[in-house]
């Protein structure tokens, strides 16, 4: 029989090697769902997995839908390497959408580009914000941040709604709940003609490099670090853990803030009800499945904007629910989850005690 024995060392070929298996037993499942729902499961795989990239425009949309993915992903792996659990990156993101909308809705005819900054800025400070709220109410009232994080999120969303269905709905919206259009001048520069794609995917890979320049280049990045492995050490080396939590929650709040002020300033060009697109909440699946390494983010948010394209083609395409993308989101976390037990343990195959030798 198969039983888990405990390695003497935590495997490093693993600790890669566990997602990419982990993706592969999710598209074996997949493949088995596309069967069960009596669609053709090769057809399923190409949606997914070719139709995302199979031409310029097909990539640029991949991109788009990356780069809230990564930035957002960025800045819960300072959270998460300092154990920090900031649940609420998607209120963040809403918030940082708000207040980058704000901004943008001051601008007319007559407003500088210089405003494009300030809507970026805005979006970067809502999102500081929220995730300071959540820091205040840790460090001040021992708060547990998991449930703060999160509940926040649906606060935001109602402000939200608060906001565009009242004082900030267009009065020539035919009664739709939304803002007037965002002045020209507030929209972020697009990087190829014909296609969505903007200046927040360089944003986001310079991101990358800046987290892999203070994670492992920088004594800042080594405190955030030792205080999530070990607390003890980092108060004897005389690291501040208040300070490691508001810079990882600082940090994430503003990432996840600029992800949103990227958003409404860019794809959506308004603020909406529809605003809270599930990005935070997928970000912690691309952070883990990155290995809390910006490398294996920008590698994982990739792959999970093709999941978010692949749904929405499945429904259009192969009559399949929306709902599909969620899915698919799900099994490769659980999967991962499942897979990492091969980090410290390995399977080995043990006799039956009493089993005869040749039988």
């Amino acid at each position: 029989m198969l039983k888990l024995e405990a390695r003497p060392t935590a495997s490093k070929w693993w600790t890669y090697g566990s997602p990419l298996l982990a993706l592969a037993i999710t598209v074996l499942i997949g493949v088995a769902l596309f069967a069960l729902l009596g669609k053709d499961p090769l057809r399923g795989l190409e949606v997914f997995f070719w139709e995302p990239l199979k031409s310029r425009y097909a990539l640029g949309e991949l991109m788009v839908k990356a780069t809230p993915l990564l930035l957002i992903a960025l800045g819960l792996a300072v959270c998460f390497r300092s154990n920090v659990w900031n649940i609420g990156a998607e209120g963040q993101f809403v918030m940082g959408a708000i207040a980058a909308g704000g901004v943008a809705l001051m601008a007319d005819k007559t407003t500088g580009s210089w405003i494009m900054v300030a809507v970026l800025l805005a979006g970067t400070l809502g999102g500081m914000a929220w995730g300071g709220l959540t820091a205040l109410l840790r460090d001040k009232f021992n708060a547990n941040e998991i449930l703060v994080s999160l509940m926040l999120v649906y606060v935001a969303i109602l402000v939200l709604s608060y906001l565009v269905f009242g004082p900030w709905k267009d009065p020539a919206g035919y009664n739709f709940p939304q803002t007037r259009a965002f002045e020209k001048v507030t929209h972020i520069p697009r990087l190829m003609a014909g296609s969505r794609m903007n200046i927040g995917l360089l944003i986001a890979l310079a991101g990358s490099a800046a987290l892999w320049l203070f994670l492992f280049r920088s004594r800042a990045g080594f405190a955030q670090q030792v205080s999530g492995l070990a607390p003890a050490a980092a108060r004897y080396a005389g690291f501040s853990s208040r300070r490691a939590l508001w810079i990882a929650l600082l940090v994430s709040g503003g990432a996840a803030g600029l992800a949103g002020a990227l958003e409404v300033a860019g794809p959506i060009g308004q603020l909406t009800p529809y605003v809270p697109a599930g990005y935070g909440f997928a970000a912690i699946i691309v952070a883990f499945v990155g290995r809390l390494h910006p490398v294996g983010m920008v590698l994982s948010a990739i792959l999970m904007s093709m999941f978010y394209i692949g749904g929405e083609l499945a429904q259009s395409r192969l009559g399949l629910p929306k709902s599909l993308t969620g899915v698919f989101q799900g099994l490769l976390l659980f999967t991962l989850l499942a897979c990492d037990t091969l980090i410290a343990y390995r399977v080995r195959w043990v006799r039956p005690a009493g089993a005869k030798a040749g039988s």
